[in-house]
């Protein structure tokens, strides 16, 4: 039997405990202390890049900002049957919790229930810990309430914003993969396209994926016309090694000619 420590199991007051100092205080009228948790939203990284060394990558913040945008944006029939204002605060709300428990990838051997539960305690500590005595405390009640609704995935709101979320993936991957000029590819991630319910969503998705496969077809396209040109080259230098030099390059001698002397140059070129 090991005798290795068992590792404490996740808890919001570990993860508080961990911050610098002064920790958030709870159960006050004022949301401030909300306000600078949310901060690490801006901070903490997305964790799918960095396994392909995207050190500088877009924040959880970044994600749900385009995100909310999208939302705004949703088309006509579509938005019809929307509460797009909904939409809007549930992408903003949607990876809250993450501001605590962090971006958990499938990689990173949490088990979904455990996931969720940290989530759900991250939830609780933000919106009743934080926001319970912020007013009557609706505003946390909503937040939540969103939340859940996200969670849950049941309503055509929450289903919208879902696979927002899946596009707003696609698009990123796309713009790593152009900023770095082909040199690195990202295709594991596009799987999620074929999990977007909605039709008006797949249009947006689809277009995203024909402008990718595009630009991996130009870059085939150099990669090979730059083979080819190498290869040119090298036939051309091939033709060069091969060839005999002519004699009178070879030998100057041969003409009599040979480099005139200093002496001789400047006597026939006077300094000015």
């Amino acid at each position: 039997m090991s005798s290795a420590p068992r590792s404490e199991p996740w808890s919001v007051e570990s993860v508080i405990s961990s911050l610098p100092p002064p920790h958030p205080q709870t159960g006050t009228p004022s949301p401030v202390p909300f306000f600078h948790l949310l901060e690490r939203l801006k901070t903490t990284k997305r964790e799918g890049w960095r396994r392909f060394g995207i050190r500088y990558g877009e924040s959880i913040a970044d994600h749900m900002y385009r995100m909310s945008i999208l939302t705004m944006l949703a088309p006509a029939g579509l938005a019809a049957r929307l509460d797009v204002a909904r939409c809007t605060k549930m992408a903003l709300v949607h990876d809250m919790a993450e501001a605590l428990v962090g971006d958990i990838t499938p990689v990173d051997g949490v088990a979904k229930g455990e996931k969720s539960r940290r989530e759900a305690a991250a939830m609780d500590y933000l919106t009743r810990s934080l926001l319970g005595h912020v007013g009557d405390g609706d505003e946390g009640r909503g937040l939540r309430e969103i939340w859940h609704e996200y969670e849950a995935g049941e309503t055509l709101e929450a289903q919208f914003v879902h696979d927002v979320d899946k596009l707003e993936l696609v698009l990123q991957m796309m713009e790593y993969e152009r900023r770095h000029h082909g040199h690195l590819d990202l295709g594991e991630f596009s799987w999620v396209a074929r999990r977007i319910v909605l039709p008006e969503v797949r249009l947006w998705c689809d277009e995203v994926l024909l402008e990718r496969a595009r630009f991996w077809r130009e870059i085939e396209a150099g990669q090979r016309a730059g083979a080819g040109a190498a290869a040119a080259a090298a036939a051309v230098v091939g033709d060069v090694v091969a060839s005999p030099v002519p004699t009178a390059v070879a030998d100057d001698t041969a003409t009599g000619a040979r480099e005139p002397t200093m002496a001789e140059y400047h006597g026939a070129h006077p300094a000015r």
